[in-house]
């Protein structure tokens, strides 16, 4: 067996949440990660004791809670639209994964401005900011996934920011399908990643792009694993996969490929 930690993304089976903790299992799975922001797994919709019934039956399978998936929506914290109710659902899924010992919370910012002295980039800096803080009183990371921008920019960002509650969910198949080098984004982003989705992806000539099985695309996993290692990150490679006829058979076979390492 691989010395990484592999998860996979438990709605990515399709087959409900419960049986998808199973599935996980059954793929000999590490770890499992969890979409919180509607159905049974929304903090609106889990008391208390159905956090620690759901916690104690993840453990049943011998399985660990890698994060927790809390996108609320287009535009995620750059449109102003609806911002301050988004913000207040972000903030109960923290409280959620206080409740089911999860440290990290991952989400889509939305695309990060260009003009460092722009007012969108002061206001998103400051509401990362407010959100990274909640999360981390919590002893949780707020952690956004990449693809819109490069590293280099969503670096800038997050030093901006200057929070130990912001930091990266990275995943190296929207680098490749926005056209970024995801083994150099690995690099820009050294120390800020804590936790990634294992997914891959193509890019064509005309720009058009779709995610593909697990290393049948266009990331480069050996340098881009070496480039993680060589930064220090020990976490969970998250198997997701949103397309696909048949996702429990890619699934199986991403964990199988992520063992070889």
């Amino acid at each position: 067996m691989g010395r990484l930690k592999v998860g996979v993304m438990v709605e990515s089976f399709r087959v409900g949440v419960r049986e998808g903790v199973r599935m996980a299992r059954e793929v000999r799975a590490d770890g499992i990660q969890v979409y919180t922001t509607r159905g049974e797994m929304a903090p609106e919709n889990l008391s208390k004791s159905g956090r620690r019934e759901f916690l104690s039956y993840v453990q049943s399978q011998g399985l660990v809670i890698s994060a927790l998936c809390g996108d609320y929506g287009k535009g995620g914290f750059v449109n102003p639209e609806g911002l301050e109710q988004r913000v207040e659902n972000t903030n109960r899924v923290f409280d959620l994964a206080r409740d089911l010992g999860v440290s990290f919370v991952t989400t889509h910012i939305g695309e990060v401005p260009e003009d460092q002295k722009s007012k969108a980039w002061g206001n998103l800096v400051e509401v990362i900011r407010d959100v990274a803080e909640y999360g981390a009183r919590l002893g949780c990371c707020f952690a956004t996934e990449t693809g819109p921008e490069s590293g280099g920019r969503l670096r800038d960002l997050l030093k901006a920011v200057n929070s130990d509650g912001a930091r990266v969910n990275y995943d190296p198949a929207n680098m490749v399908m926005r056209g970024f080098d995801p083994v150099q984004g690995a690099k820009d982003l050294k120390g800020f990643i804590v936790h990634t989705h294992a997914k891959d992806g193509v890019r064509n000539d005309d720009e058009t792009h779709k995610e593909v099985p697990l290393g049948q695309g266009q990331v480069p996993w050996d340098e881009y694993i070496a480039a993680l290692d060589e930064s220090g990150y020990d976490g969970f490679y998250t198997v997701e996969r949103e397309v696909g006829e048949n996702p429990a058979e890619d699934i199986r076979k991403a964990v199988e490929f992520l063992r070889r390492f």
